[in-house]
């Protein structure tokens, strides 16, 4: 498996799914949700609104990840998964690690060759960049997955220079 550490928009991946840093709802929010959203267009919020009617009437859990359509996005899938808040209490790192292991059986599954992932829970669930690099790449690299292609895509310059250092 090949990890690339790209700084821009994940919106214009040309991957086979892209990985959305969901909420609970599924139903679209702010930051990379919003923008998945926005630029795949309403067949994303249409298949969310369904799995919220069926499977997931209390949301999707944190930590398990779930596909649908990627809308006008250049990719199959979108694959959401919901990433913990951060606490300075309690530690949810197995949680955090589990979206993107999660999110690598989903792709599997859909028999996804590549797949681009956000910085999950790295924007407003506030957790520290440098932590939530090092446990992303960490928990790729341990995933043993048919997916060939690995792309972390960040849109600050402060978390893509931490996950620089930790896929180092």
């Amino acid at each position: 498996m090949a990890i690339t550490i790209l700084r821009g928009d994940i919106t214009r991946q040309r991957v086979d799914a892209i990985v959305n840093a969901a909420n609970s709802s599924l139903l679209g929010g702010g930051g990379v949700d919003g923008a998945i959203h926005r630029a795949g267009g309403p067949a994303i919020l249409e298949a969310c609104r369904a799995l919220r009617a069926g499977e997931y009437r209390q949301g999707l859990p944190t930590g398990q990840a779930v596909a649908t359509t990627a809308g006008r996005l250049d990719a199959r899938w979108v694959i959401h998964t919901v990433g913990p808040v951060w606490s300075r209490d309690e530690d949810r790192s197995a949680l955090l690690a589990s979206c993107y292991r999660e999110s690598l059986r989903v792709a599997a599954e859909l028999g996804a060759a590549s797949v681009a992932f956000p910085a999950v829970s790295a924007g407003v669930y506030g957790w520290p960049a440098e932590s939530a690099a090092r446990i992303a790449v960490d928990a790729v690299r341990a995933h043993g997955t048919e997916v060939d292609d690995v792309r972390f895509v960040l849109f600050n310059d402060e978390v893509y220079a931490a996950f620089e250092r930790a896929a180092g």
